[in-house]
């Protein structure tokens, strides 16, 4: 069954019509000009691809010499027979011209005359529709691909995902036959470039799906019912209806990935949306806009510059950039990576693990990204156990979707839970890898459990991180257990979810979780009751479990401490691999913070973490920061000219952020969470905590510190993390004399500090 037995029985059917064509054409007198009439097949049958239940697209073609009688007469004869053989036909009698006018008007027929193939008659006939049809198409290429996006969208919304449902419609679902049939009719524009090798693979993974299912059922219906896919998978040899559904899911995803990234490059390179930027010596390429160390941006998709094989980080860092500008990662790219790695290095750089947390971290953007590692098969180089999950198939009424992707939607739903939790990129890595021990025997929860720590461990997350992801991977469905299912006035049931987690932060990120999981799952597994209850246990348990788990302020060795004592200026650099680090130490005064942040920030040294504290007058700052790809070569004496210059007030820094932020806008960045600012009671003793997360973005500490410093507060001392494309931070701020905030005061001040910082939101 396949390819071979389609066309077979396409042949058949065209031995049948030729002979019902000829006994037929000599109803017509010669006067007529049996010469002026031809049977043709299109769409499906015209490509040769004839399922057991499919349609006979016919087409019946004459020059207008015919009288209208004759001519019903010969389309009759050829009909009737086919009817009462049981033949399902699709058929339209038409002149050249009525073709050409209707195939004008009608995307999907001026698709259907792509696959026009002559059966019987006046072969000339055919032959002219079929070059006026390509010319046609080519001519007016750009209106029938977006009529064609217009049809996949329509499709999706009233068929769904293929790839995601349990019971597909085979051709009319998105990812399926039809969407096929649109690539390759796009194919033949010639204006975008479509991988056919791929698309044929899916496509004959799919019709041998729906051959079998028409042999089977004995219908023409297109809908692969839970009922038949254990047939249908022994029919066409696989072990199982999972492994059919798997390969089937597979296939889809192919689909319709190469559909979204042939319409991006056709929003890129259509005439009207082409605005080239020419480099030297006559060369009409386009130019390359580079974003980050081996990466930039060409016709509107994330490329790789860089060696992969000296910098294989580059690959996430590519990843990141085009998931948090919100544009696709380019297939060619992808390929490239592919052919240089064989694996990933071990553990990974720091970088890297931030790179891939920006890329969870990016929402709806992020999908298209991960699609695209995943069909290069990346995801397999990134994380080897991910091989064994993809296309999963999830059997279960509650589920939507496979189990990768399912993972994947759950960090998806987790990037709108960065603000509510002070360690995102634990929260977003645990919704990608919370269902890994999915398939396997015994307790997914607790597989999945053992299978995420050399996951964590291969990524270089700290010990204490892999032990949190542990624990939110055992026990994700904790909450919503024991929330629908026991008394939550009971002291017990309390003491049992605080029996097993013992801290505020994974109570916190367990929470997150479970939201994100509901949601994942579909409405029949998270329902507003469910979010209460779940939230009422939490609530519950958070009083019950003491701490707020806050970072402690830093400490400082002797040497830094008679640095600071001298009243000068000072910096040093330690480079770090990637990441470099630099110790300042200057007089304290009220906007220091800002001031030196806004310094690192025109020097385009990205700010990945920090630790400051007011010591003897001055302020010691540990910084470890990233320069960016247009970064001149650091040294220190240059940064310390640079710094004084800037606490002198010589540098006009505000608007050279200014400037820097202007460019970056250009880049359309994503939408993401607004910031909070939040007043920590208890934190500490000598001074009172603002709590602050937001999005990174260019200068944000730089205006952190400015709004902390017009609300008239000082910073006493600050811990400054960026985690992935989130930055979470802790303000000690006081009084100017010292003393903390009173409780209404620090609520002013953290609402005055958000207003500015949701103000100046890229």
């Amino acid at each position: 069954m396949g390819t071979r037995e389609r066309r077979a029985r396409s042949y058949s059917a065209d031995a049948r019509l030729a002979s019902l064509f000829n006994e037929a054409i000599l109803l017509i007198p010669i006067i007529s000009s049996r010469d002026s009439l031809a049977l043709a097949a299109v769409g499906g049958y015209g490509r040769g691809e004839l399922s057991p239940g499919s349609d006979l697209d016919l087409l019946f073609l004459h020059n207008g010499n015919i009288r209208e009688t004759e001519l019903t007469k010969v389309v009759e004869k050829i009909l009737y027979p086919l009817w009462d053989s049981g033949f399902s036909v699709d058929h339209s009698v038409r002149t050249r011209s009525e073709v050409k006018e209707i195939a004008d008007l009608d995307g999907r027929v001026a698709l259907g005359l792509l696959d026009i193939r002559w059966v019987a008659g006046n072969r000339d006939l055919v032959d002219t529709v079929e070059s006026v049809a390509l010319i046609d198409w080519r001519k007016n290429s750009g209106r029938w691909i977006g009529e064609l996006r217009k049809y996949s969208q329509e499709r999706s919304q009233r068929s769904g995902e293929l790839a995601y449902l349990l019971e597909p419609d085979l051709k009319e679902s998105r990812g399926g036959l039809r969407d096929i049939t649109a690539l390759r009719g796009i194919a033949k524009t010639d204006l975008v470039t479509v991988e056919l090798d791929r698309v044929a693979k899916a496509e004959s993974t799919l019709n041998n799906a729906r051959e079998a299912l028409h042999l089977i059922t004995g219908k023409s219906s297109d809908r692969l019912s839970f009922f038949e896919q254990d047939k249908v998978a022994e029919l066409l040899g696989y072990k199982d209806a999972d492994e059919l559904m798997l390969n089937i899911a597979q296939s889809a995803r192919t689909v319709d990935y190469l559909s979204e990234t042939v319409f991006h490059r056709f929003d890129q390179y259509r005439p009207a949306a082409k605005l080239f930027s020419f480099k030297g010596r006559g060369s009409n390429q386009e130019k390359t806009e580079e974003i980050a160390k081996g990466v930039g941006i060409y016709q509107g998709e994330a490329i790789i510059t860089g060696d992969l094989e000296l910098d294989p980080s580059v690959l996430l860092r590519a990843a990141a950039s085009a998931a948090q500008r919100g544009i696709p990662l380019s297939i060619d790219s992808c390929k490239l990576a592919k052919e240089k790695l064989s694996s990933f290095p071990q553990p990974w750089p720091r970088e890297a693990r931030e790179d891939f947390v920006a890329l969870l971290g990016a929402g709806n953007a992020m999908v298209q990204v991960w699609e695209a590692l995943d069909q290069a098969e990346l995801t397999q180089i990134l994380i080897p156990e991910w091989n064994r999950i993809r296309s999963l198939p999830q059997r279960n009424a509650l589920h939507r979707h496979t189990v990768d992707r399912h993972m994947v939607e759950t960090a998806l739903h987790a990037s709108d839970l960065t603000r509510q939790v002070h360690r995102p990129d634990l929260l977003l890595v645990s919704a990608l890898l919370h269902d890994m021990g999915k398939g396997l025997p015994g307790d997914h929860s607790i597989t999945g459990a053992e299978i995420v720590k050399p996951i964590l461990q291969r990524m270089g997350f700290p010990e204490n991180d892999v032990s949190v992801v542990e624990t939110l991977v055992m026990h994700h469905l904790l909450l919503s257990t024991v929330a629908t299912r026991r008394d939550l006035d009971d002291p017990t049931t309390i003491n049992s979810v605080c029996d097993l987690i013992s801290d505020p932060l994974t109570i916190e990120l367990l929470h997150a979780l479970s939201i994100s999981d509901g949601q994942a799952t579909g409405s029949t597994a998270w329902s507003s009751w469910k979010a209460s209850l779940v939230a009422d246990l939490v609530n519950r348990v958070k009083k019950q479990i003491s701490g707020v788990g806050l970072p402690p302020q830093p400490e400082f060795s002797e040497s830094e401490k008679d640095l600071a004592k001298s009243g000068q200026i000072h910096l040093s650099i330690i480079k770090r691999d990637e990441i470099t680090e630099l110790l300042i130490i200057a007089p304290d005064r009220p906007g220091l913070l800002s001031l030196v942040a806004g310094f690192l920030t025109i020097n385009r040294l990205n700010v990945r973490s920090a630790r400051t504290r007011t010591f003897a007058n001055s302020a010691v700052m540990r910084w470890l920061v990233l320069p960016d790809v247009y970064a001149p070569d650091i040294s220190e004496s240059g940064l310390k000219q640079s710094l004084t210059q800037a606490l002198n007030g010589e540098l006009d820094i505000a608007e050279k952020i200014k400037e820097r932020v202007a460019s970056y806008r250009s880049t359309s960045p994503i939408p993401v969470p607004p910031p909070i600012v939040e007043v920590i009671h208890d934190g500490a003793t000598e001074a009172t905590v603002l709590d602050v997360r937001s999005h990174d973005q260019m200068g944000l500490l730089y205006l952190l510190g400015k709004a902390v410093t017009e609300t008239g507060v000082d910073v006493r001392a600050a811990i400054v993390s960026t985690l992935g494309a989130e930055a979470c931070d802790s303000l000690y701020i006081t009084e100017i004399d010292g003393r903390p905030l009173d409780p209404k005061r620090a609520a002013a001040v953290a609402q005055s500090i958000e207003q500015q910082l949701r103000a100046n939101r890229i």
